[in-house]
């Protein structure tokens, strides 16, 4: 069952969705080499303690912490610790809140410090677009596979980097969120025709869009940790993501400050009214 959500519980999303990207911003901006993950970890913990809300990741399966910090060929779900940045390192960072019950949960990769190769840079922007050519097919009518197809289309789509083809991940992958954090549907980053078109689309819908690329496999495994998802061949891996709601006046992007506009202004598509403007 899919959760449709009321024009106020979209609001309560967007209040949950902007202190995730403000945790984001502050998380964003410490990074540097020499700080550890642990100290990212206890910035988005005060921010979100300091607009009145709740991790959402903390305790979530047990896991320990309040942000995901993956680190070069971690995926997903790295644990903070006392690893620390080195100059030259990409980290994904991935964030979730709660206000009044309502979730909201999005991911950024940031580079640490200077030098990065041009593949590196392709890779986190490839990632990044591909998020956004997937929330633009967020629109009435549309199902959920058109979401799936429009980031594997423009993944497949981009010039190819030195080791032959980006890996879009195969075990892992988008989800409604609302009321919980992670609901049904499952979205996938690639079209599986054995799936079926998936749900339609229709005003009410919450999606977490969460792109995650490698720069060679798409498959993964897990550390003894229990949480730690590496590439299998060791290559570098992007993850980015945003929280998206379905209006009646079209998609809001409820962890992005501006709420989408701008980015999907690029595609053509008018961002819906941000409900708390």
């Amino acid at each position: 069952m899919v959760e449709i959500k009321t024009p106020e519980q979209i609001a309560k999303m967007r209040e949950a969705g902007l202190v995730v990207a403000r945790a984001l911003q502050a998380c964003r901006e410490a990074v540097e080499p020499g700080v550890t993950t642990k100290d990212l970890d206890e910035i988005a913990a005060r921010v979100i303690r300091e607009h009145g809300a709740k991790s959402n990741f903390l305790g979530y399966g047990g896991f320990p912490a309040t942000i995901c910090t993956s680190v070069n060929d971690v995926v997903v779900h790295g644990i903070p610790g006392g690893r620390e940045l080195r100059n030259g390192d990409i980290v994904s960072i991935d964030c979730g809140a709660i206000v009044d019950g309502w979730h909201g949960d999005s991911a950024i990769t940031v580079f640490v410090g200077e030098g990065h190769p041009q593949e590196l840079h392709d890779l986190s922007r490839v990632t990044e677009e591909s998020m956004w050519a997937g929330i633009a097919a967020v629109r009435k009518g549309n199902r959920l596979v058109d979401v799936s197809k429009a980031i594997e289309g423009y993944v497949r789509r981009q010039p190819r980097p030195a080791n032959g083809r980006y890996g879009i991940v195969e075990d892992y992958g988008g989800h409604g969120i609302g009321s919980a954090m992670h609901m049904d549907p499952h979205l996938l980053n690639y079209v599986d025709r054995r799936r079926g078109r998936g749900p339609k689309l229709v005003p009410g819908f919450c999606i977490a869009i969460e792109p995650m690329l490698s720069l060679g496999t798409p498959r993964t495994h897990v550390l003894e940790d229990d949480w730690t998802v590496k590439t299998d061949d060791g290559t570098w891996a992007s993850h980015w993501e945003h929280s998206v709601a379905l209006t009646e006046e079209g998609p809001l992007v409820l962890t992005a400050f501006d709420g989408g506009r701008a980015k999907l202004a690029e595609y053509g598509v008018q961002a819906a009214p941000d409900p708390l403007a």
